[in-house]
């Protein structure tokens, strides 16, 4: 399902198009009525809807559910697709109006705290080939989501976040943010996958010794 964007649509804040959707006069609130709301800044705007929650501890298994999304949705970024498409099957999921205003009333207030610390800063940074940077970044970090590693999807969801604010703001701030949260995301898998060779090293080397 293609979603054309309207660049004369002017240019709210986050919080403000939450509110919106929040009190959306409709029974339900679907994907594709949020990539509507946002219009060309639908790619920042549903990375963090489904980063976001990811950076709580989630039940096992809730973070490659939610991960899907990020994948197909940082891989067109990555490709410089200035229109994003999503399959009918995501953006015909919905929440009812009822959930959907409940955790928008739980995010806002922090939500609104946060942007008060945004602004458009360090834009010489924001061109099609460093949002496709981000976009390759922002896959691999999806990846790392998919990852049956206990709580190792803070660090990508918290850094996938924070490039997804800073596209949609155009915040460099926030941006090097992301970056810093994708060294550490990589430092810990690297450590984390070091520790797990080194265990079965060990493991086989007690079982056979040489």
């Amino acid at each position: 399902m293609p979603v054309v964007f309207g660049a004369a649509r002017p240019r709210r804040r986050f919080s403000e198009v939450l509110r919106e959707l929040a009190a959306f006069p409709s029974e339900r609130v679907r994907v594709a009525d949020i990539l509507d709301a946002f219009g060309d800044r639908a790619f920042g705007a549903l990375m963090l809807i489904f980063a976001v929650p990811n950076v709580l501890p989630l039940p096992p298994g809730t973070s490659s559910v939610l991960g899907a999304p990020l994948l197909f949705i940082a891989a067109q970024l990555m490709l410089g697709r200035p229109v994003l498409w999503l399959p009918q099957l995501i953006t015909e999921r919905s929440l009812s109006r009822g959930d959907f205003a409940a955790m928008a009333d739980k995010l806002l207030p922090h939500l609104t705290r946060f942007e008060r610390m945004l602004q458009p800063r360090l834009t010489g940074l924001f061109n099609p080939m460093h949002d496709r940077i981000i976009g390759g970044a922002c896959l691999i970090l999806a990846i790392i989501l998919f990852l049956p590693i206990p709580f190792g999807n803070m660090l990508p969801a918290f850094a996938i976040s924070a490039f997804a604010i800073g596209l949609m703001e155009r915040d460099g701030i926030a941006v090097a943010v992301g970056w810093l949260g994708k060294l550490a995301s990589l430092a810990v898998l690297a450590a984390i996958s070091t520790a797990l060779v080194a265990a079965a090293v060990a493991f086989f080397t007690h079982l056979w010794p040489f």
